[in-house]
C-alpha cells in the first residue's frame, strides 16, 4: 500500500465540533483551580496597559496551551479546535494572548516570577509532587543556557559555554535555576530567573533566597534531609541557613 498524496499536498484539519484532542486539559485545568493559579494571578499580577484586562483567564489560557504542545503564540489557537469551546470559559484567541503579552514590562515578569514560585506549593499540598521528600529531597541550583539565533529574540546575552572542549562566547537565554527531586520523583524546577550571560555564581543575594527558601518550603512538611547543591562562589553557610530557616521556623524575636 501506497500513499496517493505528495506531504506537500496533505493537510490535517480538526473541526469536528463535537470531539476534542486534548481531553487531558480537563483534569489538568481544574487542578489549576484548585490550587487558585487565577486567584494568585489576579492578587499579584497588575497591568497597567488597557490589553492587560482579564489576566486571570489570558493567563489560564496561555497555561492550558503550553500543556497542549504549543511553543509559540499562534499554536496557542489549538485551543479553539472542535468542541475545546463547550469545556472551557474564556478561551482567548491567539492574537489577543499575543497582545497580551507583548504589553507586560519588566515589573509584570517579576510579578508572574511570584506567581510561580508560590504556585508549585500549592500543587505539593493537593499533589504527591515529591514523594519521597520525607526521607532525601535533593536541592540543585545551577546555571543553564538556552542557544538562540535569531537577533529579534528578547532577553538574550552572550554568555560563556563549551563547545567541543572550547570555551566560546554565544547568543541565548542564560537562566538560573532551582531543581528539587528525590529519589522516588522526578526533578520538579521551582524557580528561574533570566540573567547577564557573563554574570559570576556569587551574584544576587535576593536570588539566592528565592531559589533555595521556595523549594525548600515545597519539601518542609517531609522534615527530611535536605542535600544541597550550589555553584562554585556561593556563600555556603548563608545558603544553609536560608534552608534552615526556610524548613523549620524560626523562633519569633522577642521584643523587650
Amino acid at each position: 500500500m501506497l500513499v496517493s498524496h505528495a506531504p506537500a499536498n496533505t493537510h490535517a484539519s480538526f473541526d469536528e465540533e463535537h470531539l476534542v484532542a486534548y481531553a487531558g486539559l480537563v483534569p489538568a485545568m481544574r487542578l489549576a483551580e484548585r490550587c487558585g493559579l487565577a486567584a494568585l494571578v489576579g492578587e499579584h499580577v497588575a497591568i497597567a496597559d488597557r490589553l492587560g484586562v482579564n489576566a486571570p483567564l489570558k493567563i489560564g489560557s496561555i497555561v492550558a496551551g503550553m500543556l497542549a504542545g504549543a511553543d509559540s503564540i499562534d499554536d496557542l489557537d489549538t485551543l479553539r479546535h472542535g468542541g475545546m469551546g463547550t469545556l472551557f470559559d474564556g478561551i482567548r484567541a491567539p492574537s489577543t494572548l499575543g497582545s497580551f503579552l507583548r504589553c507586560m514590562n519588566w515589573g509584570n515578569v517579576r510579578q508572574l516570577g511570584k506567581v510561580s514560585r508560590m504556585l508549585p506549593a500549592r500543587l505539593a499540598a493537593h499533589t504527591p509532587l515529591l514523594p519521597g521528600a520525607g526521607t532525601v529531597a535533593f536541592l540543585d541550583v545551577d546555571s543553564t543556557q538556552k542557544r538562540t539565533y535569531g537577533y529579534a529574540k528578547q532577553g538574550t546575552g552572550f554568555g560563556h559555554t563549551k563547545i567541543q572542549g572550547k570555551s566560546v562566547l554565544v547568543r541565548g537565554l542564560n537562566v538560573l535555576a532551582s531543581v528539587l527531586s528525590t529519589p522516588l520523583a522526578a526533578p520538579v524546577i521551582t524557580g528561574t530567573r533570566l540573567r547577564g550571560g557573563k554574570a559570576n555564581s556569587a551574584r544576587g543575594a535576593t536570588l539566592r533566597r528565592h531559589l533555595i527558601c521556595v523549594p525548600a518550603r515545597i519539601a518542609r512538611h517531609g522534615r527530611g534531609h535536605i542535600t544541597l547543591h550550589l555553584p562554585r562562589h556561593w556563600r555556603w553557610q548563608s545558603a544553609w541557613m536560608n534552608v534552615f530557616d526556610a524548613v523549620h521556623d524560626p523562633p519569633p524575636t522577642l521584643v523587650a
